[in-house]
């Protein structure tokens, strides 16, 4: 290679790690910080791996095994794995449970794939009818399954039933509420205005007690709705009114010179919207449309309050149970196995948004 052609080539790009390291010290004020941080981390890590994994209980028949025992106690976890991810559902039905999951988690996989066609078709499967399946199998009644009331319902099964139908159904609403505070008719205007107002300046806890305690005194005497369902609405107006806000910012940040530009085409108003606006508006959404829907995963510990036994509450009420008053070593492992779950759900939907992100900045930039 001669000396010219080498000169035109770009230098060559370091590494994330290296770029890491060398911003870790690339003044005194971040190698004074580092140096700090990896003494804090030399001086827990050890401790806290001896506690948490050696010197560990993971085996006995109860919790007797963990007494007197200074380390963590996993056999809280593995004698009561069951309740904790699927509450008081009836063990020879947990396999719809499974199963809904499982569905859930290949579509996701599918959209996920680089190169796979048709992926419109499967994110509305997964919006339109994956739901309507999903609730034929937890609740039964038809096509030969049993039914199963939802106060049996609880554990991870019921955050994961709240959280994903909080997310599906304030989205749509949220975006719906957005374009109808922007829209030229003062009466519809105004009317989502106000709906997101009052909304946002509620409390979810307060929304959860209008919807389970005040609601049956508006409705005709013997007239029964489902607890679970309640619940479900109130997360879903109170979420969509957060997220509408959301999408108002993202529509706001649309130049209007790509409106005017589609009108330009020959395009009908509704479909500028519709293939146009909207597109841009939702990507430039993405941020804190995964915001609020990590807050969703955090939120759903609340339904404990209405006397829904979700993944929090059934670990509180393992807490408490006689069997397992041996010593704050179980109450401090079912915290850090929440921890470590919640922590997980949210750090995936982020990494999936991140995805997402790269995506769409590939297609801007090509």
């Amino acid at each position: 290679m001669s000396l010219h052609t080498a000169a035109l080539l770009p230098p060559p790009q370091a590494s994330r790690l290296q770029s890491f390291l060398k911003s870790t010290i690339s003044s005194p004020s971040n190698a004074l910080t580092s140096l700090v941080i990896l003494a804090f981390i030399a001086a827990t890590l050890p401790g806290f791996i001896r506690w948490s994994l050696i010197d560990a209980v993971w085996s006995g028949g109860s919790g007797k095994a963990c007494s007197g025992i200074d380390a963590a106690c996993w056999l809280f976890v593995r004698l009561r794995l069951d309740q904790i991810l699927y509450g008081l559902y009836p063990a020879p039905e947990r396999w719809r449970v499974d199963l809904a999951g499982a569905i859930g988690l290949a579509g996701l996989a599918l959209l996920m794939m680089r190169g796979l066609k048709y992926k419109i078709w499967i994110a509305a499967a997964l919006l339109l009818a994956y739901p309507v399946a999903a609730g034929i199998l937890l609740c039964g009644g038809v096509v030969g399954l049993a039914p199963v009331p939802t106060r049996l319902w609880g554990g991870l099964m019921l955050t994961a039933v709240v959280a994903a139908w909080t997310i599906a159904t304030s989205i749509p609403l949220g975006l719906l509420l957005a374009l109808a505070r922007r829209s030229a008719m003062p009466v519809l205007s105004w009317a989502a205005t106000g709906f997101i107002e009052v909304m946002r300046g509620l409390p979810l806890i307060g929304v959860l007690f209008l919807a389970i305690v005040m609601f049956p005194f508006f409705m005709p005497p013997g007239t029964e709705i489902d607890k679970l369902l309640r619940a479900l609405l109130a997360f879903t107006l109170f979420d969509a009114a957060i997220l509408a806000e959301v999408f108002r910012g993202g529509l706001q940040a649309v130049p209007r010179e790509q409106r005017e530009a589609g009108l330009g085409l020959g395009l009908k108003g509704w479909q500028v919207m519709l293939l146009v606006v909207i597109p841009q508006a939702v990507t430039n959404a993405l941020p804190g449309i995964v915001n609020v829907c990590i807050v969703i995963v955090k939120e759903t510990v609340v339904v404990l309050i209405v006397g829904l036994f979700d993944f929090l509450g059934i670990i509180q009420n393992g807490i408490i149970d006689p069997e397992w008053l041996v010593g704050d070593q179980v109450r401090a492992t079912a915290y850090l196995f929440a921890g470590l779950v919640f922590w997980s759900l949210c750090f995936s939907i982020s990494r999936y948004s991140a995805h997402i992100e790269r995506r769409l900045s590939l297609g801007r930039q090509a």
